[in-house]
């Protein structure tokens, strides 16, 4: 049986109380989280089988209603306050939010049997982290969507090259070169289980033909030593939380050139205060490295610690400014935002990643070895380190040799 409305917003008030949301915000999540329960009582909708489609419908509702009490429209964000308390709603009701999709017909069966399959074999046969079955997944179940709805089941059993090229013409519309050759190496990996699987006659992964890449062919963006100068200083103005915040994490990836899941990561006591070191776990090689902490970086660090770090349990040190107070899920709007803030516009990608090529490139000035650029960039060989050395073009310039050659007599 399920509980009266009043009981709901009741537990769902206490719930996010205990997340620490300020009682503004808890108390507007629930006032939007009741309407949408009133507006599902008078169309006989239980809370159980509500779908993503209905909750956006409401949503369209509201704004139209919004309009025609105020004379205009709301504003571009004014959606996720009555959104957010709505999906807090159906986490607490249902588990989860967005709701785990249901098979409505054969071929949502098929394809459900397949992706289950196909994880099984990513995690237990291939030994794949998370992150890399998630996104093998990902395509596999664009692909199959895309296929078994134009054909229905039999059209897996009849998949041809013609099929896939016409997949890779879809998907390449939106993509660059790069891009696509990462859809054509997850379709490779789909196809050999599909075929190991027996779902397929023929084994189509040798046929998808992806775009030649070449080593180094693209020269990413780096901040100069003044760029870098710049942000900090524009960051290390803002005492706000988030400011505190900001510029901790600005310098860091300034000093160490650290990877953006080793500072998202990095735990109170990864930082031993007594010895100044700090303790990095390197994302991709899961070795520890054990580094000196500079004054600049520490002192950006504690001033975080003591001022602008919310209340939390949670042991990471970078944590959101807003309630669920829990670690950073990503750092690239945050330097964007810190880059345009000091009017520093890179011609290329402007992500914390910039801030790594750049440490690389000022060790590679100061006649630094690469190998111990690559050991504090955590990286398992000279080979890792390697394409670093193009970003240094006018220091490698100033050591090329001349190429011999005949002189030609006036």
């Amino acid at each position: 049986m399920s509980k009266p409305d009043c009981e709901v917003i009741t537990e769902l008030e206490a719930v996010l109380t205990s997340l620490e949301y300020s009682p503004v915000v808890v108390r507007n999540y629930c006032a939007y989280a009741r309407g949408f329960l009133e507006h599902l009582a008078q169309r006989n909708i239980l809370v159980a089988d509500v779908s993503e489609f209905q909750v956006e419908q409401y949503l369209r509702e509201a704004v139209a209603l919004f309009r025609v009490r105020h004379g205009r429209l709301p504003g571009p964000r004014w959606h996720q306050i009555p959104q957010s308390g709505i999906h807090a709603l159906f986490r607490l009701v249902q588990g989860q939010w967005p709701p785990a999709p249901k098979v409505t017909c054969a071929t949502d069966a098929l394809r459900f049997t397949i992706c289950d399959e196909y994880e099984t074999w990513l995690r237990e046969e291939r030994g794949l982290a998370g992150p890399s079955i998630e996104a093998l997944l990902w395509e596999a179940r664009h692909f199959l969507t895309w296929q078994l709805e134009r054909c229905g089941a039999q059209g897996l059993v009849d998949l041809s090259v013609g099929d896939i090229d016409r997949y890779i013409d879809l998907r390449a519309l939106k993509l660059t070169r790069s891009s696509l050759k990462t859809v054509a190496e997850r379709l490779r990996s789909l196809l050999r289980h599909l075929y190991r699987a027996g779902r397929i006659a023929t084994d189509l992964s040798p046929h998808i033909i992806a775009p030649q890449l070449y080593a180094y062919e693209g020269v990413p963006s780096i901040l100069e030593r003044g760029q870098i100068a710049a942000v900090l200083q524009s960051a290390r103005m803002d005492k706000t939380p988030a400011g505190l915040r900001d510029h901790a994490i600005l310098q860091l990836l300034a000093t160490y050139g650290l990877r953006s899941g080793e500072i998202r990561n990095l735990r109170i006591e990864d930082i031993d205060w007594r010895n100044e070191t700090i303790r990095v776990r390197h994302s991709k090689t899961q070795a520890c490295s054990f580094l000196p902490l500079m004054a600049p970086a520490g002192e950006a660090v504690l001033a975080y610690l003591r001022s602008g770090r919310p209340a939390t349990d949670a042991r990471e040190i970078f944590i959101r400014t807003r309630a669920p107070y829990r670690k950073l899920e990503k750092l690239y709007s945050l330097v964007r935002r810190r880059l345009c803030d000091a009017g520093i516009q890179p011609p290329g990608k402007c992500g914390p990643h910039i801030f790594r090529h750049a440490r690389a490139v000022e060790m590679l000035r100061t006649s630094v070895p690469q190998k111990v650029i690559g050991d504090l960039l955590g990286h398992r060989s000279t080979a890792s380190t390697a394409p670093y050395l193009k970003l240094a073009t006018e220091d490698l310039r100033a050591i090329a040799l001349d190429v011999p050659g005949t002189v030609v007599q006036a």
